[in-house]
C-alpha cells in the first residue's frame, strides 16, 4: 500500500489504482479499438469492488473530461478509449441504460467535440448513447459549502440515476487539478466562485464513483503515466493533486471537501506494478511526443475547412493548448 502526500490521518480514505501496460507502444496506441481492448481488463479489475453498487440502478451516466477537442494523446482530455472500456464492463455486468454525457458551450457544441475526440465511432461498438446536457431540464439544490449557503443547478440526468465522473490527470489553467469536481462544475450553474461551484456540483450530483484517467497525463508536457485510479471523487482529486505536486491546502475545493488531517490510501489491484513516485517523476520530466509533427499545409487546409463549414479548429492545430 502506498500513500499520497496530501495529509496524515488515522482512517485514510481508500482509492484503488491499476497499472496499464503501455510499454510496447511508448505509452500511446494510435488505434482507438486497440486501446479499448488493452484497457478493458485493467478497468474491470478497477471497477470490480463497485459493480455491486450498480446492480439495482436503472441508468448510469458517464461524464468524461471532454471540454474541448484536444487530441487524447495530449493528456488534456479523458481518453475516449478509457470511457469505452468502462462502458463495456458496465454493459457486461449491469442491466442499466448507459450514456456518456457532455455539455455544449459558447465555444463548441458537444456533438462536434465528441466527433473530434472519437466518441462517435467508438460508440458504434458499445450499447450507450451520447447526450448533450446543455438543454436538459435542471434541478436546484441548496447546499452548505464553506459555511455559506450555495444554490447549485444541475441537469436532471445528473440528479437522478448513478453518475461516474472520469477526469483526466491535468491541472487547470489556474493551477489546481482539473479533476472530477471541476469536471462536474462545467455542468452546474448558480455558484459564482469556481471552488464553491466545484464542491457544490459534486455534492449535488453525488457521483457513485470517480475514475481518474492517468494513462496519459499533462503537467506542462504530456507524459505516459499508464495508470487508472478509482474511488470517491474528492479523494481521487486529492490523490491526483498529490501526483501533480499541487498544494492540497491551496486548492479551495479540496480544502473544503476534506478535513486537513485526511489522508488517501492507494490499494493496487489487477496484479500490475503501480508506483506513485514513478508517475510523479514522469510528470516532472516525461514527454509523449507526437508520432509526427503536423505539416503547415495541414493546418492551413483545416483552417480553410473550418471557415467554410463553421466548425472549430482543434487547438492542437493552433499552437499552445488553452
Amino acid at each position: 500500500m502506498s500513500r499520497a502526500r496530501a495529509t496524515t490521518v488515522d482512517e485514510p480514505v481508500a482509492v484503488r489504482g491499476v497499472a496499464v501496460d503501455g510499454a510496447a507502444h511508448g505509452g500511446w496506441v494510435p488505434d482507438a479499438d486497440e486501446r479499448v481492448d488493452r484497457l478493458e481488463s485493467p478497468v474491470a479489475s478497477l471497477l470490480e469492488a463497485d459493480l455491486s453498487t450498480f446492480s439495482d440502478v436503472d441508468r448510469i451516466t458517464v461524464v468524461p473530461d471532454a471540454h474541448y477537442p484536444f487530441h487524447p494523446s495530449s493528456g488534456v482530455v479523458t481518453d475516449p478509449a478509457v470511457v469505452a472500456a468502462i462502458v463495456r464492463v458496465l454493459e457486461d455486468r449491469t442491466d442499466a441504460d448507459l450514456a456518456i454525457a457532455g455539455v455544449s458551450d459558447e465555444v463548441i457544441g458537444f456533438d462536434r467535440t465528441a466527433a473530434h475526440l472519437g466518441y462517435t465511432s467508438l460508440l458504434e461498438r458499445v450499447d450507450a448513447e451520447l447526450v448533450d446536457l446543455a438543454e436538459d431540464a435542471r434541478t436546484d439544490r441548496l447546499l452548505e459549502t464553506g459555511g455559506r449557503t450555495t444554490t447549485v443547478s444541475i441537469p436532471d440526468r445528473l440528479a437522478t440515476g448513478a453518475t461516474i465522473v472520469v477526469p483526466s490527470l491535468r491541472p487547470t489553467a489556474e493551477g489546481p487539478i482539473a479533476g472530477g469536481m471541476r469536471t462536474l462544475a462545467r455542468f452546474a450553474t448558480g455558484a459564482v466562485d469556481p471552488d464553491r461551484a466545484a464542491l457544490g456540483a459534486t455534492r449535488a450530483v453525488d457521483p457513485a464513483l470517480c475514475v481518474l484517467d492517468a494513462t496519459t497525463a499533462y503537467a506542462g508536457t504530456s507524459a505516459a503515466t499508464n495508470a487508472l485510479f478509482a474511488g470517491p471523487t474528492a479523494a481521487v482529486d486529492a490523490l491526483g493533486s498529490s501526483l501533480l505536486e499541487r498544494s492540497f491546502a491551496a486548492d479551495g475545493a479540496l480544502s473544503q471537501a476534506f478535513d486537513e488531517r485526511t489522508s488517501i490510501s492507494v490499494d493496487s489491484v489487477g496484479g500490475g506494478k503501480l508506483a506513485l513516485e514513478t508517475i510523479r517523476d514522469r510528470l516532472d520530466s516525461g514527454e509523449l511526443p507526437p508520432r509526427e509533427s503536423t505539416h503547415p499545409a495541414v493546418t492551413a487546409a483545416y483552417r480553410l475547412y473550418a471557415a467554410v463549414a463553421g466548425d472549430a479548429v482543434p487547438p492542437q492545430l493552433e499552437g499552445e493548448p488553452r
